[in-house]
């Protein structure tokens, strides 16, 4: 079989038939490349523990950055909690400290919501196209998959990031450092007669007390629309929410409500299609036979022929139009090199390419 269907499903065509042997599984053969169905879906399964392996070598290091949050928020508070005046310094300095692993922490997982992306793409187009008809994945699967493998891109913003980290873990952190630190100025080393008194409590140094009570509040008030505006967001993958959306029974006049999390309702998880760049090839050469043949043979490309006259010498030249994608561009210019070194070829961006071994046209 030569296809470019991206579902890499087994051909009846006469040839293919030919090759296959009584008692054994049909050999595909993709772009060159000669697979059992048994090999793919192994390749896929070892493809799926690798990320699984990724992806939680992250979600531990999303847990260390937790940790250290807790253990300095521990450390600080329990050393300002002595007679001495200005020791709740060391709580501000802490939660700028809690700040930085939070910002550290969202940079990881961004990461690891890459890695989960692909363990999720892999769980409900390929796994669960294999148990649930119509037996075969998504059209576009394949192209996501190789689109997310060559062009890695974050699935998450890291404003997104950070703002479901603050509300899933540091929000409770803040609080405790926020509550630790009005005890502390309202209790230590006697209790607080006045307002007065406790505002003058919150000097550092030469810092009036008013003015470090406008900076925590503004410090406050930043973190609460962190957390407020960061919520609707949805770049994200989703760990655990459904594949497909809940359809409505119209029978029984009952609609599955969505997937509520930290308190918002949450969509049902729809995986984002991408594919590779799509482009279209010109090749203007005087051995077009050949090397048309070559690109059929050895890239499984279609190939449209026309004629063209170079208007400056007046020779005639063949002009191949040839739809690629941007992987293939490479082993394209190597193939026109070995056959006509003084060819020109010219590649033209596409908005989108839809038939045979593409999206599918209908």
């Amino acid at each position: 079989m030569i296809t470019d269907d991206p579902t890499m499903r087994p051909d009846d065509s006469p040839e293919a038939e030919a090759q296959r042997v009584p008692g054994q599984e049909p050999v595909w053969t993709y772009r060159g490349y000669r697979l059992r169905a048994s090999d793919f879906t192994t390749s896929m399964v070892h493809l799926f523990r690798a990320e699984v392996s990724r992806a939680n070598a992250w979600r531990s290091r999303l847990d260390a950055t937790t940790n250290w949050s807790v253990l300095t928020t521990g450390a600080a508070v329990s050393f300002a909690f002595t007679n001495q005046l200005e020791h709740h310094s060391v709580i501000l300095l802490n939660a700028l400290l809690v700040m930085l692993f939070m910002y550290i922490e969202a940079r990881r997982y961004r990461y690891y919501e890459l890695w989960s992306f692909r363990v999720r793409l892999l769980e409900t187009d390929f796994f669960a196209a294999m148990i649930v008809p119509p037996f075969k994945p998504a059209a576009d699967w394949a192209e996501s998959m190789a689109d997310t493998l060559l062009h890695p891109r974050f699935p998450i913003s890291l404003w997104e990031a950070l703002g479901r980290r603050l509300r899933r873990n540091y929000i409770w952190i803040y609080l405790i450092i926020g509550s630790a630190w009005i005890l502390r100025l309202s209790l230590y080393p006697i209790g607080a007669a006045s307002l007065g008194e406790f505002v003058a409590r919150a000097r550092i140094g030469a810092v009036p007390g008013w003015m470090v009570l406008l900076v925590m509040l503004l410090f406050t008030v930043a973190l609460m629309a962190l957390a407020y505006l960061t919520r609707d967001l949805h770049q994200a993958t989703g760990e655990v929410l459904p594949r497909f959306g809940s359809l409505s029974k119209e029978a029984d006049g009952v609609v599955a409500p969505p997937v509520e999390e930290d308190g918002f309702h949450r969509q049902a998880w729809f995986r984002t299609s991408h594919k590779r760049q799509q482009l279209l090839v010109f090749v203007i050469t005087d051995q077009g036979q050949a090397v048309a043949d070559r690109i059929m043979s050895e890239m499984q490309r279609g190939v449209t022929a026309f004629a063209g006259t170079g208007m400056y010498t007046g020779q005639p030249h063949a002009i191949l139009m040839c739809a690629l994608t941007v992987s293939e561009i490479p082993q394209l210019k190597a193939l026109v090199n070995n056959v006509d070194p003084t060819s020109m070829v010219i590649v033209t961006p596409a908005q989108d390419v839809l038939g045979q071994g593409f999206s599918p046209l209908r």
